[in-house]
């Protein structure tokens, strides 16, 4: 129990002390791990898509998506910070040889490979540095803090949204640039408009503002259709606290308790807020230029296509088993469950009533829907898709996180080591029931599910909470339907660097 003081502490920062009171309870006794079964396989749980219908998909969507209101949700709050990680460590080190530096040394090497290389050419003019001057005399420091600070193109405090990713001819783009291209490409819907939602952090929202209306405008006018863009911040009501090592709260110098973003998983109050017949979910930083977007189009495509045939039939049987349905409707949704939505029903399923059987299909088929695509596991880290056992007997698919696993324990590391695929946030949803009703999405997540990480602030260790993720624990509940996608659709940028591979050079 919280002691009353750090009650009233926790109530005068407006925290809700019952929730409170839970996330140290998390603290103490742990996450409970995910009791995988076995690894989703192509053909056991995961759909092998063939070229035939990747054709029919295609050659309809445009028809079957024209009256949908389709939204693209990017998660774009996260600074850039880390994809800095070893040029600041640089600037910081004693021994700033290319030879002791590596990763400069490729950095350096390809300066002019980057989208941004002309803008920092020009704030180093401003000032009175010719770039090709330093490059011959040696002088990397200067070039990188023109890069990263404030002096210069600040690059170092922006989100990667905001960050000159790729070059073209005609303009050098951001990913927020990239994701109005390809919102085009499977995104156009009702009313002749694409609709992009960023999540973004209170810091950088006017930033992100100004730089879609200076794209806005010159898009539609050039593709002659209608953008609508909006934003929504982590909201503070879903950060957890942080503790101390032996997890009592963690106050701050002025005495208030320290509450930290709950990561991804807190988006799942922002994407609840979403009201749209189909919700696409991909990360800001996994873009492509033009000449590699084709890949891309075809499997959302895909997904999408795929989430609104099940659907169909998912509604046209909930309709049915609502009035006093045959035997043949009630074998036709449990089949609908087992073969197409990840589930594999309780054995006690066959020995239940008529009454009890309907009750049990209406409950397990009336939930959100996803689309996942997988891609071939290639050491990249991300979410693995596991069939995973329930309380009522039956086994769902899942994405689990390393996090999530007990790998000390022979059999998950084993199922584990035989996982083939990952989830790289590439995902499409379904948020409507059949009555055309939006699910409150808050109501189908596993809240025994989480993080604890080690932090540090101020040279004080500390424990933090993460909410469960969203797409692994906060869609614990939903029906899913997983999905091989191509290693081609999964192209992040985690270090500076990777804007040199072939995938992000134009």
């Amino acid at each position: 129990m919280i002691e009353e003081a750090v009650k009233e502490k926790i109530t005068l920062q407006g925290r809700d002390p019952e929730k409170i009171e839970k996330q140290i309870s998390n603290f103490k006794n742990g996450f409970p791990f995910l009791p995988i079964d076995e690894p989703a396989t192509i053909g056991n749980g995961i759909e092998e898509i063939t070229d035939a219908q990747i054709a029919a998909y295609e050659k309809k969507y445009a028809s079957v998506t024209s009256d949908k209101e389709i939204v693209k949700f990017v998660p774009a709050s996260g600074a850039a910070t880390r994809m800095f990680k070893n040029l600041f460590a640089y600037l910081e080190a004693e021994d700033r040889t290319l030879e002791a530096n590596p990763f400069v040394k490729t950095f350096i090497s390809n300066l002019k490979s980057f989208a941004f290389y002309k803008d920092l050419d020009e704030k180093l003019s401003a000032d009175g540095f010719e770039i090709k001057e330093l490059l011959d005399t040696g002088d990397f420091p200067t070039i990188i803090a023109y890069l990263l600070d404030d002096k210069g193109l600040a690059y170092g405090k922006l989100p990667k949204g905001l960050l000159k990713f790729h070059a073209y001819k005609d303009a050098n783009r951001t990913p927020v640039h990239e994701h109005f291209i390809e919102g085009l490409q499977y995104g156009l819907g009702k009313e002749n408009t694409v609709r992009l939602h960023f999540t973004v952090s209170p810091e950088h929202q006017e930033r992100f503002k100004e730089h879609v209306h200076e794209l806005q405008d010159k898009l539609e006018k050039q593709f002659k259709v209608k953008f609508e863009v909006s934003f929504s911040q982590q909201k503070p009501s879903t950060d957890t606290i942080a503790v101390n090592m032996d997890n009592t709260p963690f106050l701050e110098d002025n005495g208030e308790i320290l509450f930290r973003p709950a990561g991804h998983g807190a988006l799942l109050e922002n994407l609840n807020e979403i009201d749209a017949d189909l919700i696409f979910i991909k990360n800001i930083d996994n873009v492509v230029p033009d000449r590699l977007k084709e890949t891309t189009k075809k499997y959302k495509i895909v997904i999408a296509s795929i989430l609104l045939e099940t659907q169909a039939k998912l509604f046209n049987l909930l309709e049915k088993l609502d009035d006093n349905p045959s035997e043949e409707t009630i074998g036709a949704a449990a089949e609908l469950l087992e073969d197409s939505l990840g589930l594999r029903l309780p054995s006690k399923f066959s020995s239940l009533s008529k009454s009890e059987k309907i009750s049990y299909l209406q409950a397990k088929l009336n939930r959100p829907l996803r689309v996942c695509g997988m891609v071939e596991n290639t050491g990249e880290p991300g979410g693995g898709p596991f069939w995973v056992k329930e309380k009522d007997g039956s086994f769902s698919l899942q994405i689990g996180e390393t996090a999530q696993l007990d790998l000390n324990d022979s059999k998950v590391a084993k199922i584990f080591r035989s996982s083939s695929h990952f989830n790289p946030t590439d995902l499409v949803c379904g948020v409507k029931d059949y009555k055309g009703n939006k699910f409150d999405l808050l109501q189908y997540r596993d809240p025994e599910t989480g993080f604890i990480t080690q932090k540090s602030k101020n040279g004080k260790d500390l424990k933090a909470q993460e909410l469960p993720g969203l797409w692994n624990g906060s869609m614990a509940d939903w029906n899913s339907i997983f999905v091989e996608v191509p290693l081609g659709t999964f192209n992040p940028v985690k270090t500076i660097n990777d804007l040199l591979r072939e995938q992000h050079q134009s």
